[in-house]
């Protein structure tokens, strides 16, 4: 099993829910997406390049799915949480009802399609 893998399911309730959740979401609408374990945390590569990670914080209740190219997205940007970060935006979930799979797919989607746009950058 792969360390992300192990950590999602290591995590506590309600979060091993939502991960898995997500995880099965972005694996199944973009099977070309490689899930590594980077800076401690569940990270999806495309192409060798950041596409989104998996962030959940359990001091204040959620799981972000986050998004490098966030300055780029112009979908669902209501949805979208920056919270005194200069790059990267989320996806924020508290529970696993929260997750509104219409806006997470559109979302991943545009990424998805700025990638092929070359906006990713290289970690």
């Amino acid at each position: 099993m792969k360390p992300a893998e192990e950590y999602i399911l290591s995590q506590p309730e309600p979060f091993r829910s939502i991960l898995l959740h997500l995880q099965i979401l972005i694996e199944t609408s973009f099977p070309e997406v490689e899930l590594q374990f980077k800076w401690k945390i569940p990270f999806y590569y495309l192409d060798n390049k950041p596409f989104c990670y998996l962030n959940p914080s359990k001091k204040k209740g959620f799981v972000d799915v986050a998004f490098w190219v966030s300055a780029h997205l112009t979908k669902y940007n209501e949805y979208l949480v920056s919270e005194n970060r200069k790059v990267v935006k989320s996806l924020r979930y508290f529970k696993l009802e929260d997750i509104n799979e219409e806006v997470l797919l559109s979302v991943l989607d545009e990424a998805h399609q700025l990638k092929e746009k070359g906006f990713y950058k290289r970690d």
